[in-house]
């Protein structure tokens, strides 16, 4: 399926708040506190000249997430950066004096991050930031996960010490549950989602995000024509809009946000104008984006700065794992999970149909930027879909 962005707010100046969380400022904030972080590089972006031939386009480039700060996921940048952000706040008021990135082992710190417990919902990525935020910290971290969260993924979380509680249900009865029991024991929640009387938290994990347009601009040899970037409730698809937008205001890229068929709540979100939760279906293998509730706070950004919606079947992200693993003549081989290969598998997609390429304006004169959002968080599941080892492809 595909929309042009048709709501009121279209092409309107971004909400005042977002432009402070999610604009240059923001950007500057991540960057202020990744160069605190010990094991912090830029992730690297990969050309990709032979699959971009191959395509009909003109350029081909994917930021590659499937590093980051040790994850393997974009989401590194979120969750851990909120919990720090939330645990060096309390701090600063318990202790009367103004601490910064640079105080995050001030023993001082760490003391009053002790008694704090951090607890979210997860599909896997952004519980392991939060439980690695709060371990750094010193902190407790309590995750709650679906019942489709598979046992690699809730072993790669708990290996940063939290404590896990399955949840029957889906993505979306996980935040329910999360925040009630965190608000009945007064922990801190983190989550990735915001709804009503709930956005500055969200707003700093999205905050986070931002890193990752910060950096590719500056790595591009010049702007990108078009950006794909997935979603599953329209966190990092609305940093980077808001900064394609902040950056360059109406000369920015054309930009389409990626959703997986099964699981397209933002899609619907634009098709009707608002915030829906849509009905729970089949699951689809991209189960990161595996989302049926939008997240108001990132709807917010982009129904201003937004220009398309797509979707794409579980055989295209099957696709772009693939033709990422056993890459075109000159290309670098790149491990991308399920979810990870969205922005390719809606790019693919999106190509496959006249119509959709014309609305696109997709030729051979564009430049186009992706987001491979994660690596092989679940290895086992990966080798089933590709066909290899993750090893084998890094290697």
């Amino acid at each position: 399926m595909f929309l042009l962005n048709h709501h009121p707010d279209y092409r309107s100046a971004l909400h005042p708040d977002d432009v402070e969380t999610l604009g240059p400022a923001g950007a500057d904030a991540i960057e202020a506190h990744l160069a605190q972080r010990q094991n912090h590089v830029p992730t690297p972006l990969r050309s990709l000249p032979g699959l971009a031939a191959a395509l009909g386009i003109g350029a081909l480039f994917i930021k590659d997430e499937g590093q980051r700060l040790g994850l393997g996921s974009f989401k590194a940048l979120g969750g851990a950066y909120a919990v720090i952000r939330l645990a060096l706040e309390a701090a600063s008021e318990k202790l009367g004096r103004r601490l910064g990135d640079a105080d995050m082992n001030d023993p001082a710190v760490r003391a009053v991050a002790a008694g704090m417990t951090f607890a979210c919902a997860t599909d896997g990525n952004h519980g392991r930031s939060v439980a690695q935020g709060a371990q750094l910290l010193g902190a407790k971290a309590v995750i709650f996960v679906h019942g489709g969260v598979s046992d690699e993924r809730v072993a790669a979380i708990a290996r940063f010490g939290a404590e896990m509680v399955r949840v029957a249900g889906t993505y979306d009865d996980s935040v329910v549950e999360a925040a009630r029991v965190a608000t009945e024991r007064g922990w801190t929640i983190v989550s990735d989602t915001s709804w009503e009387g709930y956005e500055r938290i969200p707003g700093l994990v999205m905050q986070g995000y931002t890193a990752i347009a910060r950096e590719a601009l500056a790595q591009m040899p010049a702007q990108p024509s078009h950006v794909f970037v997935q979603a599953g409730v329209g966190g990092i698809a609305a940093a980077l809009a808001a900064q394609m937008q902040t950056r360059f205001g109406d000369e920015r890229p054309f930009f389409t946000v990626v959703e997986p068929s099964r699981a397209a709540c933002i899609f619907e979100a634009a098709r009707q104008g608002r915030p829906v939760k849509i009905a729970h279906g089949a699951p689809t293998v991209m189960a990161m984006l595996e989302c049926y509730d939008p997240s108001p706070l990132a709807l917010r950004v982009l129904y201003r700065a937004a220009d398309a919606f797509l979707t794409a079947e579980d055989s295209d992200a099957v696709e772009a794992m693939n033709r990422l693993a056993r890459p075109a003549a000159g290309d670098p081989a790149i491990v991308a999970g399920e979810s990870g290969a969205a922005g390719l598998a809606g790019l693919l997609a999106a190509l496959r149909n006249p119509e959709t390429r014309a609305a696109l304006k997709l030729d051979a004169s564009s430049r186009v930027f992706l987001v491979n959002t994660e690596g092989a968080t679940d290895p086992a599941r990966y080798a089933e879909l590709v066909g290899l080892e993750p090893a084998e492809i890094a290697a």
